[in-house]
C-alpha cells in the first residue's frame, strides 16, 4: 500500500505559478502517476499523468501549455508545475498512483490517492 502526500498549494494571483509536489511512501517507480482536481461544486477531473518511466505524459486539453507533470523516481515524488494560473484553476488538487506503468486518464485507473491540496487563484 502506498501513501501519498501533496504539498505546494496555496493562494496565488492570476498569472502566477505554483509547483505542487506529491511524495510517496511505498511502491512508486513501477507505476504511472496522475494529478486530478476537484473545483468547488464539481466532480473530480483529470489534469495530467506520467508513465512510470517518465517518458510519456498526457494532459487535459484545456491545460496543455500551462501545466507540466514530472517525476523523480529516486525521490519518489511527482510534481505538477502550473503556470499562468487562472481563477478557473481554483480547486483541490489530488495526486494518485496508477494500477499500471502506462499513462491512464480515468479515476478508476488509480488505486491510491492523496488527501489533496487547495489551490486558489484570485483575479
Amino acid at each position: 500500500q502506498v501513501q501519498l502526500v501533496e504539498s505546494g498549494g496555496g493562494l496565488v494571483q492570476a498569472g502566477g505559478s505554483l509547483r505542487l509536489s506529491c511524495a510517496a511512501s511505498g511502491p512508486f517507480s513501477n507505476y504511472a502517476m496522475g494529478w486530478f482536481r476537484q473545483p468547488p461544486g464539481n466532480e473530480r477531473e483529470f489534469v495530467a499523468a506520467i508513465s512510470a518511466s517518465g517518458r510519456s505524459t498526457s494532459y487535459a486539453d484545456s491545460l496543455k501549455g500551462r501545466f507540466s507533470i514530472s517525476r523523480d523516481n529516486a525521490k519518489k515524488t511527482v510534481y505538477l508545475h502550473m503556470n499562468n494560473l487562472k481563477p478557473e484553476d481554483t480547486a483541490v488538487y489530488f495526486c494518485a498512483k496508477g494500477r499500471v506503468p502506462i499513462v491512464q486518464l480515468t479515476t478508476s485507473a488509480y488505486d491510491s490517492w492523496g488527501q489533496g491540496t487547495q489551490v486558489t487563484v484570485s483575479s
